[in-house]
């Protein structure tokens, strides 16, 4: 078999082998470039999520035991500072490559701190020394200078303070003070210490700041009697002086995990190293970290991501499959009487194997190189994929021989019966794959699903599942048609009499049963992807149940009516939140044992109103809607585990919680596993109705308020919420001295943005993004071999008729009568799956993952009916055209002269 006569072939049979050609580089195309973007795609959002975490997470700390040094004239602080490179030499490869910044602190034990200024004030302090290298690159002098070495071991220690602690505790440059060991460390020596210098931090961000008690700000007194907490900076020296003065000092290493060097492929190493890390702590040593709590964040949502891929790549997989075995049919079907001939001048069985397998090699390897070559110029982390690329050009190179091998040497039978019988094998075939589809289902509903592994069990049952309701529906849509048909036997005109008797038939189940699994896929996408935008909506109206939230600590009561007289504004409704007081039994407040539960008070009908006038999607219950006034206990909505705890101590009927000082009675009237404004993670919480407590001398202050309205400013709320903060201290039952922490202003859209911001989300957007583009696509393509398939059958009837005078315009009738029950049998059943489908896999999916932890709820959607009517409408026109350009192709007039096939 020569070279010449090979490329001879496949030139005469150019489009066909062009179509397998464009498959093979299609399928080979994804499996090589998929894998690319989803690394790419997730190793972004990974970034993304780190660069927003808050340092903590972000953080690797060790710090020592505290220790003292002999004045040997060995500088403590910088031995210690050697540190730094050593313990980042001995963190794993993986770690060690993503420190981006890095910072060492030695910081003494705290001392008490007097001196003519403090006492001015009658300021109660606590002061700890702490030496941070690089502060004056971190920091702006506002007055004096930094402290630097002492020229006699007898002179003041120098003290840099920042500007916001010397204004609190009366300081200045020049203060002349004395730091005292505590009773904690009777064995230091006192020291005189001097301020030289005053600082601003250039970036209050900056992780040298990092650190408790703080630098740049004094934390307030815990109680009566209680000391101010405050950190001065030294240099090392002085640090020195205060080790060989017997004064405790530790020491810290702060390492900060960047996005560089970071390889999402790799994450499970990354989280891996980071456990080990904190298990194997050096002696005298700890170490803290809470790195691993955003990456196993993101490990998860990648996996749910990950997961939903998977199967939507199996369906498009699937279909391209399908298309591949239609195309090879197709051309075998063209190509039989050529296999036949040959058998009959006496070549082998398997000669026409051998050809085929001659013009496959010629084609489909080079089509699969090109669609891999093609797939390594996608951008992203590369996948080992190669040896699926090879399995499947092997496999797609035997197609056409298998299927030459499969020719029938003889009569096939008559295929243009009305009913024609299917055979035994054809039946037994479909009838076990209905059964195991329906197996695989039973066993994905009790089996449930791993997540971060490819199931071959949760990949299969889309696949099957569609395949055997694409089967039944193929048996079953030629029923109605025939009824359909015999009616119009009895009407004048004979276009809907042939349509519906042809449509009827059903011989082209195949080719139906590829457009069933690509709709379904892309059904699939569609109605997955709105239930968690409906999910992302509901997390978002639990977080923000209004149009907008400010957020802070007490507010004085008149922010009520200032917030309703800004623009836009409709409505405020005050709420107060305690995070963990604890339970009482009785009035007088004798502990119940229960721990901490947090609580929100709220007027529960001017809640149901702002809720049903913003649109929030939130049900406020019954139970907190009652009028006030009733005397007794109120009745309160409690969390499952709050609810159990009263049972079990017999208190569901009367239990006390004090809110800002004041203890209310209350009784379980309803139980909620969430209630806006509470965070999910809380498992333990009480609602109290705000309208039904009982009047007393000290009403609740709010800290939070909830805004309706339209075209909301937010930093005219911000700033509205500070004032607020600040007319109640200077004017509450307590006044402070410190200026409170600015009020946080969220709105609904910005809560919603955050909920379907997660690093993951990227991927999870081009799965359905490409599934449902892709699988519509393939749909079509397998609707224009729905067409081909029966093309020729039809170009000899059409001759025929129009041989007997049928027009032109009856011809289009019969078309579209013949065409458009097939076409919207395929397209409706596939959307019934692909909207099926959703309701089976959902609840194992995972896909609360990317809605804050709210189940996905997938629902009937009104506009999946118009866009199944869509794609019905274009893929019947798009068939229209394929069967007219196929007729042009074949000039009609012509295929009377080419023989019938019976």
């Amino acid at each position: 078999m020569s070279i010449g006569a090979v490329v001879r072939r496949v030139r005469a049979y150019g489009g066909h082998f062009l179509l397998l050609a464009v498959l093979t580089l299609v399928v080979t195309l994804l499996i090589n470039g998929v894998p690319r973007t989803v690394n790419r795609l997730a190793e972004q959002g990974l970034r993304e999520q780190l660069a927003t975490a808050p340092a903590v997470q972000r953080d690797l700390l060790y710090s020592s035991q505290p220790l003292t040094a002999a004045d040997t004239g060995t500088s403590l602080a910088e031995v210690q500072r050697r540190e730094l490179d050593r313990i980042q030499e001995e963190m794993p490869p993986i770690v060690s490559d993503m420190v981006d910044r890095r910072w060492y602190t030695a910081e003494t034990v705290a001392g008490r701190l007097t001196g003519p200024d403090l006492k001015a004030r009658n300021l109660l302090v606590d002061l700890s020394l702490r030496a941070l290298p690089g502060i004056q690159d971190a920091g702006t002098l506002v007055d004096g200078r930094w402290p630097e070495g002492a020229a006699a071991d007898t002179a003041p220690v120098q003290v840099a303070l920042a500007d916001d602690v010397a204004r609190r505790l009366n300081l200045r440059v020049g203060s002349q003070l004395n730091l005292s060991p505590l009773e904690t460390t009777p064995g230091a020596d006192a020291v005189p210490v001097t301020v030289v210098g005053v600082f601003r931090p250039r970036d209050r961000a900056d992780g040298i700041w990092e650190g408790l008690p703080q630098v740049l700000r004094v934390e307030e007194p815990q109680g009566d009697g209680q000391p101010f907490v405050a950190v001065g900076a030294v240099d090392a020296s002085g640090l020195d002086r205060l080790a060989a003065a017997d004064w405790p000092t530790r020491f810290s290493w702060r390492y900060r995990l960047g996005t560089h060097g970071m390889d999402v492929r790799a994450l499970d190493e990354l989280i891996d190293a980071l456990q080990r890390m904190s298990q194997e702590a050096t002696p005298g040593r700890s170490f803290v970290q809470g790195a691993d709590v955003p990456l196993r964040e993101f490990a998860d949502a990648l996996a749910a991501a990950r997961t939903v891929l998977a199967v939507i790549g199996a369906g498009v997989l699937a279909t391209l499959g399908g298309l591949v075995l239609l195309a090879v049919a197709l051309a075998t079907r063209r190509r039989r009487d050529e296999y036949l001939l040959m058998r009959a001048r006496g070549g082998a069985a398997v000669a026409g194997a051998r050809r085929s397998l001659a013009e496959s090699l010629l084609v489909v390897p080079v089509a699969a190189a090109a669609g891999w070559l093609l797939g390594q110029l996608v951008p992203g982390p590369a996948e080992d994929t190669l040896p699926y690329v090879v399995g499947v050009a092997v496999l797609l190179t035997l197609a056409l021989p298998v299927a030459a091998l499969a020719v029938p040497s003889g009569n096939t039978g008559r295929r243009d019966l009305v009913r024609l019988r299917p055979s035994a094998r054809r039946v037994t075939v479909e009838v076990f794959l209905v059964l195991l589809a329906g197996l695989a289902v039973v066993l994905l509903r009790r089996r449930g699903l791993t997540l971060g592994e490819v199931d071959p069990l949760l990949v299969a049952v889309p696949v099957l599942l569609a395949l055997a309701v694409a089967v039944l529906a193929m048996r079953a849509y030629p029923l109605p048609l025939r009824l359909v048909s015999r009616i119009a036997a009895r009407t004048r005109g004979s276009v809907a009499f042939l349509g519906t008797a042809r449509a009827g038939r059903a011989v082209t189940a195949a080719p139906v049963v590829v457009v069933v699994l690509a709709i379904a896929t892309a059904g699939f996408c569609a109605v997955v992807a709105a239930g968690i935008e409906g999910s992302r909506d509901r997390a978002a109206s639990r977080s923000v149940p209004a149009d907008a939230l400010i957020r802070g600590e007490r507010l004085a009561p008149d922010t009520e009516a200032e917030l309703e007289r800004m623009p836009g504004v409709a409505d405020a409704l005050p709420v107060a939140y305690e995070p963990a007081p604890r339970l009482a039994r009785d009035e007088a407040g004798t502990d119940a044992g229960l721990g901490t539960t947090a609580v929100l008070l709220v007027d529960g009908p001017a809640l149901a109103r702002l809720v049903r006038e913003t649109g929030a999607d939130v049900t406020v219950p019954e139970s907190l809607t009652g009028a006030g006034g009733q005397p007794g206990a109120v009745p309160a909505v409690v969390s499952p585990a709050v609810a159990a705890d009263l049972a079990e101590q017999e208190m569901t009927g009367s239990a006390f919680v004090a809110v800002q000082g004041r203890r209310y009675e209350f009784r379980v009237a309803a139980t909620a596993d969430s209630f806006p404004l509470v965070s999910r993670e809380t498992q333990r919480f009480v609602v109290l109705p705000w309208q039904a407590l009982p009047d007393g001398p000290r009403e609740p202050m709010p800290t939070c308020f909830l805004i309706g309205g339209d075209d909301l400013d937010a930093e005219a709320l911000r700033l509205v919420g500070d004032e607020g903060q600040d007319r109640y201290q200077k004017t509450g039952t307590v006044t402070g001295g410190q200026r409170p922490r600015g009020v946080e202003v969220l709105t609904w859209e910005q809560a919603r943005q955050q909920v379907g911001g997660s690093g993951a989300n990227g991927v999870l957007v081009f799965a359905f993004a490409a599934g449902a583009a892709g699988a519509t696509v393939l749909g079509l393509l397998a609707i224009a071999f729905t067409v081909l398939a029966g093309a020729r059958s039809r170009g000899l009837v059409l001759s025929r008729l129009r041989t007997l005078g049928l027009s032109r315009r009856q011809w289009r009738g019969l078309l579209l009568v013949e065409l458009a029950p097939l076409v919207g049998a395929a397209v409706l059943t596939g959307a019934v799956v692909g909207a099926l489908l959703p309701l089976l896999l959902t609840p194992v999916l995972g896909l609360s993952a990317f809605t804050s932890g709210v189940p996905v709820r997938v629902a009937f959607e009104p506009g999946l009916v118009a866009a199944v009517v869509a794609l019905g409408a274009v893929a019947l026109g798009f068939a229209v055209a394929v069967e007219t350009l196929n007729n042009r192709r074949l000039r009609l007039g012509e295929v009377l002269r080419l023989g019938e096939e019976s």
